[in-house]
């Protein structure tokens, strides 16, 4: 099946100007619909949760649709979701939850390429509570380095974190051998699926995961944030919340607060998109756009990451000769192309990339992008 990309570009009202948005890993657009979906929300159904009057009502409804819907995105049940603020801050509340099971001398890994939203939960955890923190080394060309993976578990490895796609260099790991290590050393498999979410099916059960997180904001919707945990693992956390919150289902003891509706209904919308356009479409687009790219990237650019679009989404980072990151986003940015320069909060891929403090130029395209916007980003880096 082909996408329509004018039809899909229609949708999209940020997409009416002349800005190339090859800004996506950053954030996505959102089509009208999630839009509406939002201002609907906050025009009809504006209530807490619990009343015995009709928004309320519909809200409680709409809470109910956003864990049902999550479920069928991640391919797992309804109570093995939560909602949160976003990636992060879901993290470092599971996290938390986590520290109450573990001991001082416990291990945790995580990887080089990473961004900072699975690290940093940990070694605050580890700086709390004495634990060690391993980092998985990367090989030459970006991919994470599974023999380094196997040679640093022990039988104190209590997680194991990985991306399931650098937001920083596109890499996609091998999940299932980084699963399989990881619980074979009776440890648990932490997975940020943030960067991949927009590329491509997630199925939790699949992939084996205890863990997984994601964002919204990356797949077309609202800035918010997602998380599926396996119900036998969240039931033996104490979580941290306030008292009168319910207990079931199990994921939400895990939000605390008044959720942002609005937005739940804006995700419902996103989620609801992304089916309707089918992910064989989206992914065969976004192949073909990542292959005209570095089919044609100028020899004067270095790029960091995979060559080729086997074991990559279609996100690029790179580098000019004789001119910074923040250069290069500024002299694109001038000629109407939207990309990122910076390290992305992949700390650990630029330290180990030798790019600190300036980082990388970042392109990144989803299904939205045209082949005409890739051909005018080339154009204007070979100028430059």
């Amino acid at each position: 099946m082909s996408l329509d990309v004018t039809a899909v570009r229609g949708r999209f009202p940020a997409l009416s100007s002349d800005v190339a948005l090859l800004d996506a890993p950053g954030g996505t657009q959102c089509p009208q619909t999630v839009i509406d979906a939002i201002a609907a929300y906050l025009r009809e159904s504006n209530a807490n949760l619990g009343g015995a009057f009709a928004a309320s009502r519909r809200s409680d409804e709409l809470v109910t649709q956003a864990h049902d819907t999550a479920a069928r995105f991640l391919g797992c049940r309804p109570g093995e979701t939560t909602f949160g603020q976003n990636m992060t801050t879901l993290n470092f509340a599971l996290t938390r939850a986590l520290g109450r099971t573990l001991t001082a001398g416990d291990e945790i890994l995580v990887t080089r390429l990473d961004h900072d939203g699975n690290i940093a939960p940990w070694l605050e955890l580890a700086h709390d509570l004495g634990l060690r923190v391993g980092f998985i080394e990367l090989r030459d060309d970006t991919t994470l380095d599974l023999d380094d993976l196997e040679r640093k578990l022990t039988g104190r490895t209590c997680v194991v974190a990985f991306p399931l796609a650098s937001n920083a260099l596109g890499t996609v790991p091998d999940a299932a051998r980084v699963v399989e290590l990881a619980h074979s050393a009776g440890a648990l498999a932490w997975a940020d699926a943030v960067h991949y979410a927009p590329h491509g099916p997630i199925d939790v059960v699949a992939l084996g995961v205890d863990v997984l997180l994601c964002s919204p904001y990356k797949f077309f919707g609202p800035h918010l944030g997602l998380a599926y945990g396996r119900e036998e693992l969240l039931r033996g956390w104490r979580p941290y919340k306030v008292r009168p919150a319910a207990d079931e289902p199990v994921g939400q003891r895990f939000e605390t607060g008044t959720l942002a509706h609005e937005l739940l209904a804006g995700f419902i919308a996103a989620v609801e998109y992304v089916e309707e356009l089918g992910w064989e479409a989206i992914q065969e687009h976004e192949r073909a756009l990542g292959q005209r790219f570095l089919d044609c990237l100028p020899d004067r650019c270095t790029l960091y990451g995979p060559g080729t679009m086997n074991g990559r989404v279609p996100t690029f980072a790179f580098g000019i000769v004789g001119a910074s990151a923040r250069q290069v986003a500024e002299r694109l940015a001038e000629r109407g192309i939207a990309v990122w320069d910076g390290d992305y909060y992949a700390v650990e891929v630029m330290e180990h990339l030798g790019l600190q403090p300036d980082g990388a130029v970042r392109a990144g395209f989803v299904h939205y992008n045209t082949f005409e916007e890739v051909d005018r980003l080339l154009a204007a880096l070979a100028d430059l």
